[in-house]
């Protein structure tokens, strides 16, 4: 859903060193429907849009409240209609990201840009559970700059140099240069494996599949994609090779999804080069694109399964409601969500990669992948909640007269998430913020009898345990840009240089 955030200005919580946390805290998400929600529950809705969870969560947290249509509140049943505007109050943990901080190389004040290094782990802008971990709020709340206009993103984990204009027009005139080609790009991987002495050009077309998981494939029905890469070093030690790439256009993943088709995926990359995903192949040559109509309901790993599954809602006898076999099963409950944001049919195989993908996404921190990634959504414990979920410091405000709405918030600022979907946003006053203060301390976590796990006591999220720096980016840097702006590159990244060995 988009961003209203109305959110307190932010506590640091004492961390691993190398890692920046927050304290968690309650925020309201206001959008309006959107029209591929339109004629569903809103259960079905939110559990295809969003996967942390479980579904037995979303059911709880949905009959306790915190979600509302047109100022009432809604029920899991609640059909989503056309105007209608969605508040949805979450108690949000932000994940940690790096605590290297970004860093300015250029202010040029006269014509209005930075060139900034920015560290992988960091967004560029708000989305999910990010909001003042992301690039621009952080540009905002450490160095002062109100409005920046971040015309080329760089992912989450990819580090590097980003050009950012500090108005409109030049905004305008340079994303016009990335748009049709003439900026010259630059970037630096450490991949698996020997890569090849000569040059290697790929030119597979790319698709997102997956838009929940962000998933890129190499299909023939893709947008264009153009990569040529070098071979710098091979380091015999790690069999990994270092490689400059130059991307001749800017699809999503672009190189990480080119060097895995060649079979040569960067190295860390917790998406594109995890063999459990992918298998012993890695997608090497891509995937199997033959559309199959097979899906299979969700189920724990072996060593999270017991007597419930908290994917599955649970009604008959203990509620009064219809049993399982009597209801219509929503899509999330029998695997049928998989494909449902995908523009071709997909394959047995690519659905199969999906399914794998989301339950080591479990735990919204898809850069440490280990046996027990899928606490949030198997090992929730909101069952054994003694009362709804409510924000215990934050109060809806109620909504305003018809004739006063706005869409997805006020316009004061006009910053949007990544799909471009136009949220908007506005912050608290001073005043209102510095009145909050006192009750942002964090609360201490509570533990499941019957597991051990550490669990929100306000939202009853289970808690991980803090994701260790190295895992938090990958081995791609963009080192380098050409613009009619300039020529602008950053200081080579540590583990390309020669030599570099990488830490357990």
């Amino acid at each position: 859903m988009s961003d209203d955030p109305q959110t307190p200005q932010p506590t640091w919580q004492e961390s691993l060193p190398g890692i920046r946390k927050l304290t968690p805290y309650w925020h309201p998400y206001i959008t309006m429907a959107k029209e591929r929600w339109l004629g569903r529950e809103i259960l079905e809705v939110v559990s295809t849009e969003f996967r942390d969870r479980s579904m037995e969560y979303y059911r709880y947290a949905l009959d306790s409240g915190v979600t509302s249509i047109n100022g009432k509140p809604a029920k899991p049943d609640t059909i989503i209609k056309n105007g209608d505007r969605i508040e949805n109050v979450v108690h949000r943990h932000e994940p940690p990201i790096t605590s290297t901080p970004v860093k300015i190389i250029v202010h040029n004040k006269e014509r209005g840009f930075l060139v900034i290094n920015k560290p992988g782990s960091i967004p560029v802008h708000a989305t999910g559970r990010y909001y003042h971990h992301s690039l621009v709020q952080i540009l905002h709340k450490d160095f002062g700059f109100d409005k920046v206009y971040t015309i080329n993103r760089l992912d989450r984990l990819t580090s590097g140099l980003m050009i950012v204009p500090l108005n409109a027009d030049l905004a305008r005139s340079l994303s016009a240069e990335f748009v049709n080609g003439s900026v010259h790009k630059e970037y630096i991987a450490r991949c698996k494996g020997e890569f090849p002495v000569d040059e290697v050009v790929c030119e597979e077309p790319l698709l997102t599949v997956d838009r929940q998981m962000g998933l890129n494939i190499v299909h023939p029905e893709g947008k264009p994609a153009k990569t040529a890469f070098n071979r710098i070093r091979y380091d015999s030690n790690t069999n990994t090779s270092v490689v400059r790439c130059r991307p001749f256009t800017g699809r999503s993943h672009q190189i990480r999804v080119h060097l895995q088709y060649l079979g040569h995926p960067i190295a860390n990359d917790p998406v594109y080069s995890e063999e459990r995903i992918w298998g012993p192949n890695l997608g090497k040559g891509g995937v199997d694109i033959a559309p199959s109509g097979e899906r299979a309901a969700p189920t724990p790993p072996p060593h999270l399964r017991n007597e419930c599954n908290p994917e599955l809602l649970r009604t008959g006898a203990d509620d009064g409601g219809p049993s399982n076999h009597e209801r219509r099963l929503l899509p999330r409950e029998t695997g049928h969500d998989i494909g449902m944001g995908s523009p071709v049919p997909l394959s047995s195989e690519a659905v199969q990669i999906i399914t794998r993908l989301r339950n080591m996404k479990g735990s919204g921190i898809p850069s440490d992948f280990d046996e027990d990634e899928d606490w949030g959504r198997w090992r929730d414990v909101v069952f054994r909640a003694k009362g709804a979920l409510t924000p215990k410091t934050f109060h809806i405000p109620p909504l305003p007269p018809q004739n006063r709405r706005k869409r997805g918030g006020a316009a004061e600022d006009t910053t949007s998430g990544v799909d471009g979907e136009g949220e908007v946003a506005t912050q608290l006053s001073l005043d209102e913020a510095l009145a909050r203060l006192p009750t942002m301390e964090a609360t201490e976590p509570a533990v499941d009898p019957d597991t051990g796990t550490l669990y929100c006591p306000e939202c009853y999220l289970p808690l991980h345990p803090d994701p260790k720096p190295e895992k938090l980016y990958i081995f791609l840097h963009a080192f380098k840009y050409t613009t009619s702006l300039g020529s602008f590159e950053t200081e080579v990244p540590e583990w390309a240089l020669e030599g570099w060995e990488r830490t357990r």
